[in-house]
């Protein structure tokens, strides 16, 4: 983004610290901010009438929390929870939207936002439909990884099981699989990945897909921005 448009967002970012379960916003509930994630990772939920919940997409350090802000929607069905505790970005509602409205870099990359995190909970909902709990851990950890500061994702099976909508002992099984063929190390609270690239070989094309486009539609692009702006 040219620095003279990140300059009229800056004064209005305000740093802020996210906790382990906190909620950003509730099913149908109006939003007053967008959340700009740095270290935290925010899970988007879907939560059925029953209570049983399931993740339809993750957000990090690569996205927004609060689309519905610059689509006209206002509210969604799904809520927003904090998967990794961490820091992010907090910006007022009429800052937000006045940005996406006003022409420049920043409306184009919202909108490559939102498509990918469309193929983002599209992809996930055919894994959760035709892949076995054990890929779609492994798909899910990777992508948490990718997340991630370090190789150390603090999580326990039980917030595992929430995310992929499936009972704790199948991601207990899935998880001694994984630590049995040298790919994880699972201890109380903690999953250190040992072994990537084991991972990569057990998960099926969902992440490949996931990352590939995310990295298409915003990667690629801030690429072509920096050498445009280097050839100036």
């Amino acid at each position: 983004m040219p620095s003279a448009e990140f300059d009229l967002l800056a004064r209005h970012l305000e740093p802020v610290t996210l906790t382990l379960g906190d909620m950003l916003y509730e099913p149908h509930q109006q939003m007053h901010h967008a959340i700009f994630p740095t270290s935290a990772v925010v899970s988007l939920h879907y939560v059925t009438i029953s209570g049983a919940t399931a993740e339809i997409a993750g957000v990090g350090h690569e996205g927004v929390v609060g689309i519905a802000l610059f689509m006209g929607g206002d509210t969604t069905p799904s809520s927003a929870v904090v998967q990794t505790a961490g820091h992010a970005y907090r910006l007022e509602r009429h800052v937000f939207e006045a940005a996406f409205e006003r022409p420049g870099v920043m409306q184009g990359l919202l909108l490559r936002y939102a498509q990918a995190l469309i193929a983002q909970v599209s992809q996930t909902a055919a894994c959760n439909r035709h892949h076995s709990v054990d890929q779609q851990l492994c798909r899910w950890l990777l992508l948490a990884l990718d997340r991630a500061p370090g190789r150390d994702l603090v999580m326990t099976q039980e917030l595992v099981a929430n995310m992929l909508g499936v009972r704790r002992e199948s991601v207990t099984e899935a998880a001694g699989k994984l630590q049995q063929s040298g790919f994880i190390r699972y201890r109380r609270g903690h999953i250190t990945v040992v072994d990537r690239q084991g991972l990569e070989s057990r998960a099926c094309e969902c992440y490949g897909v996931v990352k590939k486009e995310l990295n298409r539609l915003l990667c690629d692009v801030r690429d072509r921005q920096d050498r445009a702006t280097a050839a100036r």
